[in-house]
């Protein structure tokens, strides 16, 4: 009985190491100006695979945590683009950008277009 409990607390053990593994936290920045921008950066990534994403505003760095085993920070990047804001490694297609609302419509060079 003893060594039965012993083989179930090394099981739970390496189960409960093997997911901490898996999650993993990330800084991107990501272009956007206010409010609406946040949101829209945040819910583009509403995926199984992403337990929190978190954007700042005046900062302009998303806190990404996520199932490495199942998204890379690419994808990660390549669903914000297509809510239309830029990120280091994907920009967004300028036929998405130009349909943001004016105010979420930064300079893409990096400096906000708009006071907010």
């Amino acid at each position: 009985m003893k060594s039965l409990k012993m083989i179930a607390i090394v099981a739970l053990t390496m189960f409960g190491t093997a997911a901490l593994a898996q999650s993993k936290t990330e800084k991107i920045k990501v272009l956007g100006n206010c409010g609406m921008c946040k949101k829209r950066i945040e819910a583009s990534l509403k995926d199984e695979a992403i337990t929190n994403a978190d954007w700042d505003k005046n900062s302009k760095m998303l806190t990404v945590t996520y199932n490495s085993n199942k998204i890379n920070s690419q994808t990660i990047q390549q669903k914000i683009a297509s809510a239309g804001h830029d990120t280091p490694q994907v920009k967004a297609k300028n036929e998405i950008y130009d349909k943001l609302p004016g105010c979420c419509q930064y300079d893409r060079t990096g400096k906000p277009s708009k006071a907010h």
